[in-house]
């Protein structure tokens, strides 16, 4: 009985992984469309402020149940804090160095989140996983390497989303370690506000600073395709998807959730090719198939070795 609920929740994880890759998949085009008209700080705000509009009614209507009173909330602060530093970390940092490093960087995720994992979780892989996870991420640098036409190392920019990342890591342990206390709504609306109210309140700070206006806020917002991109991005890309990541924690090791974020970037690659009319590279073909070996491999080898005991 207990074998069968533990394959129910394990089936349930991976139903939510393939989800949440697809939809950070295809954030990509939805930042190219806001990013015509403003900042990336104002994509950050757009995100969280859609996130943040539509998370109310399920709060409302009693479909998340937030509760965090009288519960410990160290760990619950400490996976938003780390998850909301590394957003703001990435987009500093991006402003130094280029989106190929910023990738080639980020592909290394599911490697610091497997050290932070054993660390501070006691969660162990076996060399047979650890070569699953290695081959992920060297597959997809090689596809981002391969496509890029020149690949520059700026050590600003790069100390920044190296700290991003290990911030990122550190997210997904203490998310992972709060499921026992918090379900996966309720981490998910504690980082929502958060951000929130971080990157709205750097808004306004920059906003003095420079003495622009509320209307430079506001008024790309009027553009339908920049509504609609921002829509996106919050509600699917910071509401659904770290709902989503939440639960995959809450059902699967944290090395395990983390590498599909590497499936989202792959995702990303090809969704150039089709909708963009990017060229189809052979590379693009052989490093898509071993990420997605890496990810099976990874995902398939303990769930056998249980069945067999």
């Amino acid at each position: 009985m207990l074998h069968d609920e533990n394959k129910t929740n394990s089936r349930k994880g991976y139903i939510a992984a393939v989800f949440f890759s697809v939809l950070i998949g295809f954030s990509f085009l939805a930042i190219k469309v806001c990013q015509k008209y403003v900042g990336s700080i104002n994509v950050l705000c757009y995100r969280y402020d859609f996130a943040f509009a539509v998370s109310l009614v399920p709060v409302a209507t009693g479909i998340f149940k937030i509760r965090i009173k009288g519960r410990p909330k160290s760990k619950l602060m400490f996976a938003a804090s780390f998850y909301v530093g590394s957003m703001a970390l990435q987009v500093v940092g991006l402003m130094f160095a280029t989106s190929i490093e910023g990738a080639v960087i980020f592909a290394a995720v599911p490697i610091l989140v497997k050290i932070t994992a054993a660390v501070f979780l006691k969660e162990k892989s076996t060399w047979r996983e650890t070569g699953f996870i290695c081959l992920t991420v060297a597959a997809l640098i090689v596809m981002i390497i391969m496509g890029a036409a020149d690949v520059s190392i700026d050590p600003t920019g790069a100390f920044l989303l190296v700290i991003s990342s290990i911030a990122m890591a550190f997210s997904n342990v203490f998310t992972r370690s709060a499921r026992h206390d918090y379900k996966p709504s309720e981490i998910t609306m504690t980082i929502v506000v958060m951000g929130f109210v971080v990157f709205n309140l750097i808004m306004v700070i920059m906003s003095f600073a420079n003495g622009s206006g509320a209307g430079d806020y506001f008024e790309p917002l009027g553009r339908p395709s920049v509504f609609a991109a921002g829509a996106y991005l919050g509600i699917g890309c910071i509401l659904l998807s770290s709902y989503l990541m939440n639960y995959m924690l809450s059902k699967m090791e944290a090395a395990k959730a983390a590498v599909f974020g590497n499936v989202s970037t792959a995702i990303s690659i090809i969704a150039g090719i089709f909708i963009l009319g990017e060229t189809l590279m052979w590379y693009h073909i052989i490093c898509t198939i071993l990420i997605i070996a890496g990810v099976v491999g990874l995902n398939t080898g303990r769930e056998r070795k249980e069945q067999g005991n």
